[in-house]
């Protein structure tokens, strides 16, 4: 009983706690609530005091704003207003300048109209004059004709024949004393440039030949070269292709052949026999082999020795092969890599001296006798085989043309293929530089007398100065002046045509009237 009674107790306290927690909590929460409202309250009444201070602001703001704007524009206004003034006013001036150029234009087309009426007047005047002008004209014509018994054709055919035949003797003078005087100009300044250019460039004179000598210690060493029943020299010869003379001059044999290289070949590989003392076919034909080889060395490295001389830069390694061939060719005994050497300095020279290009003048000089070294082994002159070679190398345009004109076959086009002519011909005719035999400088002499004698009106005609000038002797009554200065340009044209000769030859035509009396 008293257990139930705890229970009951317990549970209505229990109850009674749970409705006073209740209770409490309630009153928490409605005080926390009024709380929240009153802060809500405050906050949204700070808020509205805040709206309302931003909207005044904003407000202020805005009229300021719009004042702004409001000046602006009437300044830009103001300011189009005055633009549009300034351009009324030009225009109004453009149409005043306008309105005085319209009456200029109209006192100016009214004179006009007065001149031209003057200007048909006159020319109704000149026209009448003109055709009583003609009128005259052909009344004085009739009366010129009979009094002169002439028509106006055959007077004007007699006037023209006459001024023709006064005329062609003064033109003859006229271009005589004109040539003289280019030429005497010419030859001064080509004489400057020449002087100046071998003054510049001296080279020895040296002479080759078709033989070869090669010295030995002994007469003895004939008979080894010779071999048992000649199968050594026999060898070499076949070898070599050059002929041994061994005769009764002591101490030496004579190498001879048309080749120079296999001339070279032959005499180094005999020398180095007779050095070795080992003279057999097999030896030989070691020797010979090896001599070949140093000859194909000694050709290149002459061919790069000429052009480092010459400084012309880069040239393809075959022209280099070429122009060491040369060293062993001849002209008239004169060697003709030297004699390419010295024509590519004087050629620079004159270049220098004239304003061309020095380098490209150089550069021809030295390959404008390059086809002599093949032109035995290639059909043709060695013109048409040099210009050939140096086109295959895509050799330039001047080189090219000097090549092919530098015997004057053709016409040079360009001014460094006629220095390269010039400097040939100075290289070859300078005494002692070639050699001529007497029977071919005999003969040449002969066929420049013959050649110059046979025009009309010459009397006689001498070779001097070995071939260098020829004089020719006229006929003063069949040859005047004007017809000698043409007769000397005939003869040296015959010349280049016909004649073959180193340097250069010099035409005199001489007109000498002598007079003679007796006094008794």
């Amino acid at each position: 009983m008293d257990t139930a009674i705890l229970i009951v107790s317990g549970l209505l306290l229990l109850v009674i706690g749970v409705v006073i927690g209740f209770l409490v909590r309630i009153m928490i929460v409605e005080k926390g609530f009024q709380k929240a409202q009153a802060e809500a309250k405050q906050i949204i009444d700070d808020a509205e005091k805040q709206a309302e201070k931003t909207k005044k602001q904003t407000i202020l703001d805005t009229k300021q704003e719009v004042h702004n704007l409001k000046a602006e524009a009437e300044k830009e206004i103001k300011e189009r207003k005055q633009e549009i003034t300034n351009q009324e006013n030009k225009l109004f001036e453009r149409e005043k300048v306008l309105d005085n150029r319209a009456v200029n234009l109209d006192r100016r087309e009214s004179n006009i109209d007065r001149k031209e009426e003057t200007v048909d007047k006159k020319k109704e005047s000149l026209e009448e004059q003109e055709s009583k002008l003609e009128r005259l004209i052909e009344e004085q014509n009739e009366r010129l004709e009979e009094i002169a018994q002439y028509t106006s054709e055959e007077a004007r055919e007699r006037i023209f024949t006459r001024v023709e035949s006064e005329m062609s003797t003064e033109i003859a003078q006229y271009i005589k004393d004109e040539e003289e005087k280019a030429k005497m100009e010419a030859d001064k300044k080509a004489q400057q440039i020449l002087a100046f250019a071998m003054q510049k460039y001296a080279q020895d004179v040296t002479s080759e030949r078709t033989v070869s000598v090669v010295n030995l210690p002994n007469d003895d060493m004939k008979g080894r070269i010779i071999g048992r029943e000649g199968r050594n020299i026999r060898t070499i010869e076949a070898l070599t292709g050059v002929d041994l003379i061994i005769d009764d001059t002591p101490e030496a044999v004579v190498l001879s052949g048309f080749d120079p290289i296999r001339r070279e070949v032959a005499k180094r590989a005999l020398e180095a026999l007779v050095s070795d003392g080992r003279i057999h076919p097999g030896r030989i034909e070691e020797v010979v082999e090896k001599m070949r080889e140093d000859v194909d060395r000694f050709i290149r490295d002459k061919g790069e020795e000429a052009v480092f001389e010459v400084g012309i830069g880069k040239v393809h390694p075959d022209l280099v092969k070429l122009l060491g061939r040369l060293h062993f060719r001849t002209s008239y005994g004169q060697n003709v890599l030297r004699h390419s050497i010295e024509c590519a300095f004087l050629s620079g020279k004159m270049a220098a001296e004239i304003g061309e290009d020095e380098i490209l003048a150089r550069r021809a000089g030295l390959l404008h006798d390059i086809g002599k070294a093949v032109d035995h082994e290639v059909e043709g002159s060695h013109v048409e085989i040099g210009f050939n070679i140096a086109n295959r190398y895509k050799e330039p345009k001047a080189v090219l043309d000097a090549i092919k004109s530098h015997h004057g076959e053709v016409e040079a086009e360009t001014n460094i293929a006629v220095l390269v002519a010039a400097s040939d011909a100075l290289s070859a005719a300078r005494p002692g530089a070639r050699s001529e035999s007497l029977d071919n400088y005999v003969k040449r002499l002969e066929q420049l007398e013959e050649l110059s004698s046979k025009h009309e009106g010459v009397e006689q005609a001498y070779a001097i100065q070995a071939g260098r000038e020829v004089r020719v002797m006229v006929k003063p009554d069949h040859i005047d002046d004007a017809t000698a200065h043409k007769l000397a340009r005939d003869i040296k044209t015959e010349i280049e045509e016909q004649l073959s000769y180193p340097g250069t030859i010099k035409v005199t035509v001489i007109r000498e009237t002598r007079v003679q009396d007796v006094a008794k």
